[in-house]
């Protein structure tokens, strides 16, 4: 690539455009930019830190959203491609879950007990995403955790396998990455103070040699992966690469887990059920209730088994599992709705097909102003990459990052009226979104490029 070019864009059009970009949306939204140069009661101006990380001047209020549209405080109406980044994967509110919410409300709130919704749950479960036992938690990140304290249960091993560029959460042993062929901490990490590398080893995607080694060790309980890596620029599986994954744990005594977070986009029952693979441990969140902050991890009947020898010779004390709001009344409302009636056959046949009009649709524009990029699809998220592919692993998908660039295109996007997710050039489909916003997406998509390519 030539000196000053990023992405193929010279580094002077994309300040030029993202500056004249940034203006346009300041000037739109003046409610929001006076909200926050008043606000300073959160910490950082904002309830969550990573709010600030959207490349707008500063964030959008939003005032309410429905189906695939948000409405922000100053009055615009957004096709939104980002939902909650796979929280709202099936659409802002849907009907059949708020309504769910609505009746339970008025049963209560937290109980710490079941409920027959809790064993309907627990059924519809097994019936989307294959025979389980299953369990509660309220976020991805907590499911992630408790699962890793069970294969340490059960195989009397110290370490995680986790692969280079992968996202799991904030789990603290998924905090590492490789440098110079050495598992080490992430960079950035804040009030980082034990060794990860004690905890965890890194491996680059779609290595089985490399895995192998690691496993040779015989220090490893569970290899923990996405079956795509989502959280870096896309990576996609090699063939054969989850069949060697299956081969190689269960030849050295490791389980595998396999988190479906941001994967459950695949096809109904996560690209588990739809590729017919087959983890020890499986876990998703985020959309699983409907965009109510819901995760559930399920074991196989045989780790289901040794983990309950394991707690029969157990100490009596804080398993280190389970929070006290988890598995409450809300999150079975929510489930029970989504299972039976949002997260179906027919709304993952809408979402393939609006995936697959607006992947063609973004592969058109790159093609027609040549730029050096590729787009990459897994059911109903897409994604365009700033660089040639595909990726192979995460040191691949590091170097294709393009911060500015991304952030240029991001807020061009969102100027033309289309919001797509933040730390990436994701975006879903869900059961909502029309034909014609996918449309309007691709033209947004064509004439930003029409700004940064043309000659």
């Amino acid at each position: 690539m030539p000196e000053g070019r990023i992405g193929g864009v010279a580094a002077g059009r994309i300040a030029d455009f993202a500056a004249r970009e940034a203006a346009a949306y300041a000037r739109a939204r003046p409610r929001a930019r006076a909200a926050f140069g008043a606000g300073r009661d959160w910490l950082g101006d904002v309830p969550m830190h990573w709010m600030k990380d959207w490349p707008q001047p500063f964030p959008m209020l939003v005032a309410q959203a429905r189906g695939a549209v948000i409405e922000d405080a100053d009055g615009h109406r957004i096709d939104d491609f980002c939902l909650g980044d796979t929280g709202s994967m099936f659409g802002h509110s849907p009907p059949p879950v708020a309504r769910a919410l609505r009746a339970q409300a008025g049963r209560g709130l937290t109980y710490m007990l079941p409920s027959e919704a809790a064993l309907m749950a627990g059924r519809l479960l097994s019936d989307v995403f294959g025979p389980m036992r299953w369990q509660v938690a309220t976020t991805a990140t907590d499911a992630n955790r408790f699962a890793l304290r069970v294969a340490r249960a059960v195989t009397g091993r110290p370490k995680v396998l986790v692969f280079d560029g992968c996202y799991h959460g904030t789990v603290d042993e998924t905090m590492v990455c490789l440098e110079g062929g050495q598992t080490v901490a992430r960079p950035g990490l804040v009030g980082q103070v034990a060794d990860l590398t004690r905890l965890a080893v890194a491996c680059p995607f779609n290595d089985l040699a490399a895995v192998e080694a690691a496993l040779a060790t015989g220090e490893v309980a569970a290899i923990l992966t996405e079956p795509v890596m989502t959280n870096s620029c896309m990576v996609l599986p090699e063939p054969g690469f989850h069949e060697g994954l299956r081969a190689l744990a269960s030849r050295h005594g490791a389980l595998l887990i396999l988190d479906e977070t941001h994967t459950i986009s695949s096809g109904l029952g996560g690209y588990s059920r739809v590729h017919g693979l087959r983890p020890d441990i499986f876990v998703v969140g985020k959309c699983v209730a409907g965009g109510v902050a819901t995760a559930v991890w399920g074991l196989s009947a045989e780790v289901a088994a040794r983990f309950a020898e394991y707690e029969a010779t157990r100490p009596a004390g804080h398993s280190g599992m389970g929070t006290t709001l988890s598995a409450n009344p809300l999150q079975f409302a929510a489930l029970v709705a989504t299972l039976s009636e949002v997260m179906t056959e027919t709304s993952y046949a809408r979402m393939e097909a609006g995936a697959a009009r607006l992947c063609a649709g973004l592969t058109k524009a790159v093609a027609r102003h040549g730029a050096p990029w590729h787009v990459v699809r897994v059911g109903a998220r897409v994604e365009f990459i700033c660089a040639p592919g595909p990726l192979r692993n995460g040191a691949e998908a590091a170097r294709a990052h393009a911060p500015a660039l991304e952030a240029a295109v991001h807020q061009g996007l969102l100027n033309r009226g289309s919001l797509i997710a933040p730390f990436h050039n994701m975006m879903l489909i869900s059961p909502a979104t029309r034909t014609a916003q996918i449309d309007r997406l691709v033209g947004a998509f064509d004439d930003v490029l029409g700004h940064l390519f043309e000659t």
